[in-house]
């Protein structure tokens, strides 16, 4: 089953990856039609499926054929985005049958600042991941990772508007989580990059601090980072109103000073459980244009390093090494399996 973003399509592929059949679409010519926002696929009990539709606030159960069976309301409706994966972190069930998300934290208040504006952080910097428990409809927290900070500044312009100006860390060192095949939940801590394994009951295992090529960042490639970014967003927002040669309006970056000394191992949503009982990591290494992942067992020790094409992300897993990957192809995204070695 695979969530085409692009197409904006769920799709069943055969075993072969030849034949394929449109589950659901957004034009209607399906037999079943969902929003225009983007949704997202969970892995559900035996071979079914959960298809989030965050517009609707449901996730539809679909079986093994791709046939919807009926709805679930998501179990928080301010938290629906969550459940579609990307930087969120996949949703999963863990061996009791809970579903495992990472939900939203509280925002902190207004700070002062000395120059009459105000420091609003409109993301807090840690968010917790919870299990939902359908029968009961009881949701716990089993612990809490960091995400990216930040900060919107309030202030006013020489005719007394409001204006508002989101702070951006480009270069966040952050936590992330992934779920095991057990229902083991995996939490790669950043700071340190070693995992944290929690089981059904949240008693939590930690892994020895993993072996990894940190990049010292200099004030002179914490500067060149953060010119490189801003021309990335520049050329992503040209023709959207933003000024010319300019950032969007509204926006702008945290001075380079504010940088990490070294380039954090991983990024939002690197983490992912494979059929095997191991967690993949998708590093910050890249070799020959591709992408570096770090295989974790369940004990949090490494034990394989794969490097994947260039232009290619890992976004599921078969049985005994098997991976499938996702490649963008111009105006198209197709799907590559492969084996692991």
């Amino acid at each position: 089953m695979v969530h085409d973003l692009t197409g904006r399509r769920v799709l069943l592929f055969d075993s072969t990856l030849t034949k394929v059949e449109v589950v659901a679409d957004t034009t209607g010519a399906a037999a079943n039609a969902y929003t225009p926002r983007l949704g997202g696929l969970i892995a559900y009990r035996g071979d079914s499926t959960l298809f989030v539709d965050p517009t609707a606030l449901t996730m539809s159960v679909l079986d093994p054929n791709g046939a919807f069976i009926r709805n679930i309301a998501v179990p928080r409706a301010r938290e629906a985005r969550n459940l579609i994966g990307g930087p969120f972190g996949t949703p999963g069930f863990d061996a009791q049958g809970r579903l495992v998300f990472r939900a939203t934290g509280a925002a902190t208040g207004a700070q002062s600042k000395s120059d009459g504006a105000a420091s609003v952080s409109a993301v807090p910097d840690s968010a917790p991941i919870v299990r939902f428990d359908f029968v009961r409809r009881v949701l716990d927290t089993v612990t809490f990772v960091r995400i990216p900070k930040v900060q919107m500044l309030i202030g006013s312009d020489p005719k007394g508007r409001s204006t508002f100006t989101t702070i951006i860390d480009p270069m966040p060192v952050v936590d992330d989580w992934g779920i095991l095949a057990d229902g083991t939940i995996a939490v790669v801590r950043g700071r340190l990059y070693r995992v944290e394994m929690y089981d059904s009951t949240k008693m939590m295992s930690s892994g020895p601090n993993l072996a990894f090529d940190w990049e010292r960042m200099t004030d002179e490639s914490k500067g060149r980072f953060v010119d490189s970014m801003r021309v990335v967003m520049i050329e992503r927002t040209r023709g959207q109103g933003s000024p010319a040669g300019g950032m969007p309006d509204g926006m702008e970056f945290v001075s380079p000073s504010e940088l990490p000394d070294y380039r954090p191992a991983f990024q939002l949503g690197a983490a992912r459980g494979d059929r095997d009982g191991n967690l993949w990591v998708r590093t910050t290494k890249v070799v020959d244009g591709g992408s570096v992942y770090d295989v974790i067992n369940r004990a949090g020790d490494l034990v394989d390093r794969v490097a994947v094409p260039a232009g290619r992300i890992v976004a599921g897993f078969g049985p005994r090494g098997v991976v499938y990957m996702g490649v963008v192809d111009g105006a198209t995204t197709r799907v590559e399996r492969a084996q692991a070695h």
